[in-house]
């Protein structure tokens, strides 16, 4: 057997020939696949591989006032980036990178799984506003953490002691529900965006156009040289219709109280300041705010969120009362009309008392003028009644109550002007003439936002002209970003000239000292106005509550003007459970004074001149640059108390400081 030689078959051996043969022909088209089909897109990944696109964030635009003083800036911070072009399994890496840069790892983790359907090539903002040791962390582990990288961000720089915060409102990160508004089609996750007030309603103006550096890096993800750079376009900038130093004036007037205060030029419809009570820090959105922060904010029973100029519906009280006067006169019944007030008064089978039952007293006979000034129930729930809920409502609906001013800031509300189609509607009953008394002093149904009886008000003292408000003119806007106004610009209400000299000259009796404010006289200032307080539940509910329904104090308003005709400001305040309008009237009085006072300094300067030579900026404040003497004395106290809401430039927070954004 040995020395037997075993011979393979032919079959055999043709076989694995061609299996061999099938091989190298498998291996060839490979190669040529990889050479030569697609070589283009695996020089493409190479290069991917070798080059990096590194984002360069564009900074918002700057927010100034009507005079060109910043009120909003940016400041210089860095963020962490989470870099997905990397080959490293970034889930394996979360526990290491968020010790270092103090997150919680699951918190890492989310954030990775959240941008996976994203392309490789977009980063994660890991951590925004990232401290010293942070970054040194980032540098000295950039051979274990590769797709660690930092990029310079610039972070919005507000007042402090939240003024003006709700009409500039904040910013935020864009979120999941937003990128899938039409609006946010063309944004991506990490992007900051506005989210309410000013920020929101002009975010496209704000916003910039990012840009982008291609890097060279290693093997190790370590950059070693650059290529080219697309550089970021800022945001424009914005100047408001706002007068800084009303502003201040109105913060300061409404200090330690809960409401509104609104001031507007009623000739343009700009708003000259806008304050809302309690606020907010917009500092602490400027980062990301805490979600125990957040719900703290969220779960505040006075709502701090909440813009009140604008969006709190409530009775107006006896401000209501202009309007009635205006219907009445108009319609040629309140002429005439004398009414003896000893208290109150019966209409359809209930008494309805008169406010000054309270002081034990009455008002006697009074005609159209004293009822104003002295703000009689009595006389106005006649008037009422004469006039009918339908009458009532078409001149309060022509004045503007019960729909939004259309003011361009986001989240207006429309109030409640009721009729007898609006109960039908909404209520599918019949309105009951009995409901109609309560109307005629501003209650019952009636329900006003600040900004709409600052606008009313200002109309009817301006002879019926009613313009559209707003907090930035179309005129400086760029012609696709005028935002669409749901009212027009303009409103004339024919009012005979005789009712509108009646009217006005009887406001301007509320301030002297037969009417219901006379602590509220400015000498030398021809103030006029009407006062106003609110029911927040009715007596009924209060005597059934009891000792639990004092804390129901009712709302006081103010709506006042300056001159009492043709007048070049209206402001309306709101202080919530203020008790007296009077107390209103006060507050509004410190805020013209503050208006008029200016104008008397600056004789050459009408307002909106945006002329002040004597003022430099620096940063978020202003100081003398050695001009004239024009201002006065009250110069330097006038910088002062803008200290206590605007960052001296010596203080502002650097590159990378590590103080909270609430306490520059």
């Amino acid at each position: 057997m040995f020395g037997r030689e075993e011979k393979v078959s032919a079959l055999r051996l043709t076989a694995v020939q061609y299996i061999v043969l099938f091989i190298f022909l498998l291996l060839a088209y490979g190669l040529w696949r990889l050479q030569v089909m697609q070589s283009g897109k695996y020089a493409q990944l190479a290069e991917q591989n070798r080059v990096r696109n590194v984002p360069i964030l564009a900074p918002r635009g700057k927010i100034l006032d009507r005079e060109g003083r910043i009120i909003v800036d940016n400041y210089p911070s860095f963020s962490a980036l989470l870099l997905r072009d990397s080959p490293r399994d970034l889930n394996a890496d979360a526990d290491a990178i968020a010790k270092g840069l103090h997150l919680n790892p699951d918190e890492v983790r989310q954030r990775i799984r959240r941008f996976s359907s994203m392309p490789q090539y977009q980063p994660i903002f890991l951590k925004e506003d990232i401290t010293p040791d942070e970054l040194a962390f980032i540098e000295a582990h950039k051979n274990e953490l590769p797709e660690l990288e930092t990029i310079m961000a610039h972070r919005r720089l507000y007042p402090r002691n939240g003024f003006m915060a709700h009409l500039i409102g904040y910013v935020g990160e864009v979120t999941e529900d937003m990128l899938n508004q039409p609006q946010f089609e063309l944004y991506t996750p990490g992007d900051v965006v506005g989210v309410s007030g000013v920020e929101k309603q002009y975010n496209s103006i704000l916003m910039g156009k990012n840009g982008s550096r291609r890097a060279i890096v290693n093997s190790r993800g370590r950059e070693v040289g650059r290529l080219d750079e697309t550089p970021a376009e800022p945001g424009k900038q914005l100047k408001l219709t706002v007068d800084l130093d009303l502003q201040i004036a109105a913060e300061e007037a409404l200090e330690g109280r809960n409401g509104a205060v609104v001031a507007m030029n009623p000739r343009t419809g700009e708003i000259l300041a806008m304050v809302s009570r309690p606020t907010f820090d917009p500092n602490d959105f400027a980062v990301k705010i805490s979600r125990g922060e957040w719900n703290k904010l969220i779960d505040d029973p006075d709502h701090p969120l909440l813009n009140k100029a604008i969006q709190a519906q409530l009775a107006p009280g006896s401000v209501f009362k202009i309007i009635m006067a205006t219907a009445g006169l108009q319609e040629g019944i309140a002429q005439t009309m004398h009414v003896n007030c000893n208290g109150g008064a019966n209409f359809y089978g209930r008494y309805f008392k008169c406010w000054v039952v309270a002081e034990h007293r009455t008002h006697g006979v009074v005609e159209i003028s004293k009822a104003i000034y002295q703000s009689c129930d009595v006389f106005f729930y006649t008037l009422a009644e004469k006039l009918g809920i339908d009458r009532i409502a078409k001149y309060a609906t022509e004045l503007g109550l019960g729909q939004k001013t259309g003011i361009d800031l986001p989240q207006e509300v429309s109030g409640v002007m009721p009729s007898e189609e609006w109960k039908i509607r909404n209520f599918k009953q019949k309105w009951y003439a009995g409901e109609t008394i309560s109307v005629g002093i501003g209650q019952g149904a009636v329900a006003t936002t600040p900004i709409q009886l600052a606008r009313a008000l200002g109309a009817i003292a301006s002879g019926g002209l009613l313009r559209r408000p707003h907090v930035i003119n179309p005129t400086d806007l760029p012609p696709n970003v005028v935002p669409a106004a749901a009212t027009p610009d303009e409103v004339r209400v024919p009012l005979d000239p005789a009712n509108w000299e009646l009217i006005t000259d009887a406001m301007a009796n509320v301030v002297a000292p037969i009417g219901t404010a006379p602590s509220a006289h400015l000498q030398g200032i021809d103030l006029a106005g009407k006062t106003g307080s609110a029911q927040t539940i009715s007596n009924a509910l209060k005597a059934k509550l009891g000792a639990g329904g004092k804390k129901f104090k009712d709302n006081g308003w103010f709506v006042g003007v300056e001159p009492r005709r043709d007048p070049e400001i209206v402001v309306c305040t709101l202080l919530e459970e203020g008790e007296h309008g009077y107390l209103a009237a006060r507050t509004t009085a410190q805020v013209i004074k503050a208006y008029v006072e200016k104008q008397r300094r600056q004789p050459t300067k009408m307002a909106g001149s945006g002329n002040h030579n004597d003022k430099v900026e620096i940063g978020a404040v202003w100081t003398d640059s050695g001009g004239s003497n024009e201002d006065g004395p009250n110069k330097k106290e006038d910088h002062l108390r803008a200290g206590r809401f605007f960052l001296d430039v010596s203080r502002k927070r650097p590159p990378l400081a590590v103080a909270a954004p609430g306490l520059h």
